[in-house]
């Protein structure tokens, strides 16, 4: 529990750490965006192929694991079609109108929360997958807060008052995560189909949002193209080195508590054999006074 807490925490932190460059400095907040946002959707699209999918799959079998993803990308797509607080704003859509300010919230909010439920559900399989998860999160969240956090201050909103309430807004993250990992667990019917949802989630962010900006405004010297490949490339050499360290501290904790309970079975038993041998003595010391 305190895993999924404290890395749900992180991401949110992080991501809220981004969005303060803004208020140092605009110019550099913008490209802090621009680049994290290729980052990001190889992030989301190696930590969906190479971790949330693959999980999803020893645990139940391919054919409905993959519905379940593409009924998450179809719902999300639903989602941001048709319910407008889903919708990720731009500038052209929402600068200058205030009335759009509770709107965006209100997204930010509910996108926290999705974001709650596939961390926690990632940590219902172990530890390394539900870091993997957070570590995804965070880089998409963090291109995500700058562009909110501007949008709320050119809307007329203080920066005081924008910092409070996207600090509250990302405690959404962490209460959905506490409530998914506190009501299932690894063996509950619903994780495949949750981790799966939570890969279309990821695919689909990437695939939708990020990568047609990344083709419409490229030339052949943009390097964000390769940020992306790069970010692909992050999540599959820590993805492993993830499970293989924390895998390998689990093993030495269970032979450590099994070499414990093997030295107290031992003790106890030392303890067992000097009480048999000290009532066999006094039985003999009483046959010898009889």
């Amino acid at each position: 529990m305190l895993n999924v807490i404290f890395f749900s925490l992180v991401g949110g932190l992080l991501s809220l750490s981004g969005a303060l460059i803004l208020f140092r400095n605009n110019k550099q907040a913008k490209k802090v965006a621009k680049y994290a946002t290729p980052f990001a959707a190889g992030v989301l699209l190696a930590a969906a192929f190479t971790d949330l999918l693959p999980e999803a799959i020893e645990l139940k079998d391919v054919r409905p694991v993959l519905i379940a993803a593409l009924g998450g990308i179809i719902l999300f797509f639903l989602l941001e079609r048709y319910v407008r607080v889903f919708h990720h704003h731009h500038d052209e859509d929402v600068a200058g109108n205030r009335s759009q300010n509770s709107l965006i919230i209100i997204g930010d909010t509910l996108h926290n929360i999705l974001d709650g439920v596939a961390i926690g559900a990632a940590f219902l399989i172990d530890v390394p997958t539900g870091v993997v998860a957070a570590l995804a999160v965070a880089a998409h969240e963090i291109p995500q807060e700058i562009g909110d956090f501007g949008l709320l201050i050119k809307n007329g909103m203080s920066r005081k008052r924008v910092v409070i309430v996207n600090a509250l807004s990302a405690l959404a993250t962490t209460v959905a995560a506490v409530i998914v990992y506190a009501v299932g667990d690894s063996e509950s019917t619903f994780v495949p189909y949750l981790l799966a949802l939570t890969a279309g989630f990821f695919i689909y962010i990437a695939a939708s949002d990020i990568i047609p900006e990344i083709h419409g405004k490229s030339d052949k010297r943009d390097i964000r193209p390769w940020l992306l490949v790069f970010g692909a490339a992050f999540i599959m050499v820590v993805s492993p080195l993830a499970h293989d360290y924390i895998d390998a501290g689990h093993s030495h904790d269970e032979s450590h508590e099994s070499l414990h309970e093997h030295d107290e079975h031992d003790d106890a038993d030392e303890h067992e054999d000097y009480h048999d041998e000290h009532d066999d003595h006094e039985e003999e010391h009483d046959d010898e006074k009889q």
